[in-house]
């Protein structure tokens, strides 16, 4: 691949620019037939490069830890999606921000103008763990005991590239919250942290396990109380353990969740503790944000608001006091997370003169502008109106949470954005004081996977189909009763009935209706516990029993009548078995391997060498037609199955690996764990060859 910068451009860190090459060199590879397409998969999403719905392109996924976007990066964003995308930004429920319709061949060209403002895709799809999010007002909460930003950002540069999180059986999601009231959702994440002060030390409470999907489940509390430089072992020890025995064939069954949901939480707490005793704990350097002075922060020009009413009530929904002392954030409602390039360079123009420069995405896609003195907040409103950003209502009822659906992901069912978009606009007309309520929350998904977070939502769809009178009709399924109860504990929304997706919007209105009538001073999820859910079966049942419509054929937003058209998913990555790409994946760790051994980056070495192990039993089972579904059981069947053959080691197969369990990562043990990974393959390797021999012999026979 040929790179080309300019003088004023950065140079970029000659590991980003080893990976780009790498990136531009195995899409040659793959289009030359030279690189088996499971294994071009599984580098492609791990560098967030993620096929979508249409064929022959790609959407992009760039990685935002904890969703921190600085002014020149939104520029850098806005001006890539032009060049190499259609212009549109869209933010996600992960604080990510994706591009669509993207050529593969242009993904290194596209990545490296990104890292020339320090913009990653790396880990940001795939069997990873993918972008950590925090609490969009982290540093800013009056509520917080700290800010959790430095260690939510420390963690990310711990993680990123870190041989652990490789090649995991499924995607890894970390999530940090501010305070107890838990608005980043860390009981819904496989590793969740809580900020606590017990004696005068600052630490987390550690939730694991928690997760959306199919099968939603939530988080179970760890442990209460971490200090807070204990939480890159933890994280490293719960990996490595993920990493060993999780599943590695039912891909559905392959999340955090599932593995506890297996051998029960104590038990993988017994294998997180043995791990510690060998988990380096690095020095991580974590570094406290430095707070603006109102000095610091331009003041705009004094402005007269022309419409005062609509200002006040933006006002009201939009702004949020920090707990910094005169400075204030604009919160900015985004319909569907979609905001064009052109609305964003302005946007960005805005940030970087009358804030710190600092946007935050936020986990109902929307944005914040820290640090805001409020003397500038008319002016500001005035330029937002001209950008079309002064939607009122941002993380209320009229600010509903939407997956992209059928609009570009494989696996969509439902258009969620065109129902999200046409509720919004109806409660807006017809329930307008919902603008203002922060209690009730509508997400919306366009299948049973859960990435519009429906399974938590006080109101929440997901796409489905119904068949009636031989015509196959778009739906949703609706749920109630979802939400956060606070410090790592929340519920999962209960399914109520399925119904035509053209009459979601009736089905609302008739629950909003009713919660005015005789929900009286309720919040909303005590309202649905106090009826139940019969009784919204009940409320709705001749609403959805009604006869089909010609126009309910339709989903939102199209013109031909619905059909089912749902691809191969990729939010999982993808599983490989077959001998050349394990064969692939061998050499890979054997330079890696040997590398960081030289680079003296001793417990990287080492995990290197163990999946040098792992995946030459991997291949020696393929060759002997034995199955396993996690690494634990590849390490004990293939250690069967040489002493079955007599093969001699410096000690049993099985110990040899697990020294990983019982040796700290120190020189003398990486270079000798590195041995015994190059010995074991190459003895694996003829034994593979001699039992291919036997088996031919046998069929000539």
């Amino acid at each position: 691949m040929k790179t080309f910068r300019t003088e004023t451009e950065n140079i970029l860190d000659p590991v980003v620019e080893k990976d780009i090459i790498e990136l531009g060199q195995k899409i040659h590879e793959y289009k030359t037939g030279k690189l088996p397409e499971d294994k071009f998969k599984a580098l492609r999403l791990a560098r967030g490069v993620y096929g979508q719905r249409q064929l022959g392109v790609q959407m992009i996924r760039i990685k935002l830890p904890y969703g921190k976007l600085l002014a020149n990066q939104l520029t850098r964003i806005a001006d890539v999606s032009d060049k190499y995308s259609n212009g549109n930004l869209h933010l996600t429920t992960r604080q990510d921000v994706q591009i669509h319709y993207v050529s593969l061949d242009k993904t290194p060209q596209l990545w490296e103008e990104l890292e020339q403002d320090e913009i990653t895709l790396r880990e940001a799809c795939g069997n990873t763990v993918r972008n950590i999010t925090a609490s969009v007002y982290a540093g800013i909460d009056p509520k917080e005991p700290f800010d959790v930003s430095p260690y939510a950002e420390a963690l990310y540069k711990y993680l990123l590239r870190n041989p652990v999180n490789q090649d995991m059986g499924r995607k890894i999601k970390i999530a940090f919250s501010s305070s107890e009231e838990d608005s980043a959702y860390a009981f819904l994440n496989d590793l969740g942290f809580i900020p606590k002060i017990v004696n005068g030390k600052r630490g987390f409470k550690l939730l694991i396990g928690g997760g959306l999907g199919v099968k939603p489940f939530l988080a179970k509390t760890a442990k209460t109380f971490i200090l807070a430089e204990d939480i890159f072992a933890y994280t490293i020890a719960i990996l490595r353990v993920f990493d060993r025995y999780g599943e590695r064939q039912k891909r559905n069954k392959a999340r955090l969740k599932y593995l506890i949901d297996s051998i029960g939480t104590e038990e993988l707490l017994r294998l997180v503790e043995e791990e510690l005793l060998v988990v380096e704990k690095e020095e991580i350097e974590v570094l406290e944000v430095e707070e603006p002075s109102l000095r610091s922060v331009r003041v705009a020009p004094i402005t007269n608001v022309e419409d005062i009413n609509h200002y006040l009530a933006w006002y009201k929904s939009n702004i949020y006091h920090q707990k910094q002392e005169d400075f204030y954030a604009i919160q900015l409602k985004i319909s569907n997370g979609n905001i064009s390039s052109k609305v964003a360079r302005k946007l960005a123009k805005v940030v970087n003169y009358f804030s710190n420069g600092e946007l935050r995405v936020s986990i109902n896609q929307g944005l914040i502008i820290k640090y805001v003195r409020k003397d500038s907040l008319p002016y500001l409103y005035e330029e937002l109106k001209k950008l079309n950003l002064i939607n009122l209502g941002f993380d209320s009822t009229v600010d509903i949470t939407s997956c992209p659906g059928t609009d570009t992901c494989n696996l969509g069912i439902a258009n969620s954005t065109g129902l999200s978009r046409e509720l919004e606009k109806f409660i807006e007309k017809n329930h307008a004081e919902f603008v203002f309520n922060r209690d009730i929350k509508i997400k919306i998904s366009g299948c049973f996977n859960a990435c519009g977070q429906h399974s938590i939502a006080n109101i929440g769809f997901h796409g489905s189909t119904i068949k009636k009178d031989g015509k196959l009709i778009p739906a949703v399924q609706l749920l109630l009763g979802g939400g956060i109860l606070g410090n790592g504990d929340g519920i999962i929304s209960e399914k109520i009935i399925k119904l035509p997706t053209k009459r979601a919007i009736n089905a609302v209105d008739i629950i909003l209706n009713d919660y005015k009538k005789n929900g009286k001073n309720l919040l909303f999820n005590q309202y649905y516990n106090d009826n139940g859910n019969h009784y919204f079966y009940d409320l709705l049942k001749e609403l959805a029993a009604a006869p089909i419509q010609e126009n309910e054929q339709l989903d939102w937003g199209q013109k031909e009548k619905f059909a089912m058209s749902i691809g191969v998913g990729e939010c999982a990555g993808v599983t490989i078995d077959l001998a050349q790409t394990i064969q692939y994946e061998i050499d890979e760790k054997i330079e890696l391997a040997k590398e960081t051994l030289e680079l003296k980056r001793f417990s990287d070495s080492v995990y290197h060498s163990y999946n040098i192990f792992v995946h030459s039993a991997k291949l020696l089972l393929l060759s002997n037609g034995d199955k396993y579904n996690s690494q634990n059981s590849v390490i004990n069947e293939a250690n069967e199955l040489l002493i079955k053959n007599d093969v001699q080691l410096r000690k049993p197969f099985k110990e040899l690996v697990l020294g990983i369990k019982t040796e700290v990562a120190q020189k003398e043990f990486a270079a000798q764990y590195f041995s015994d990974a190059l010995q074991v393959n190459r003895i694996i390797k003829g034994l593979v060859n001699k039992l291919a021999e036997v088996k031919e012999k046998e069929v000539l026979v």
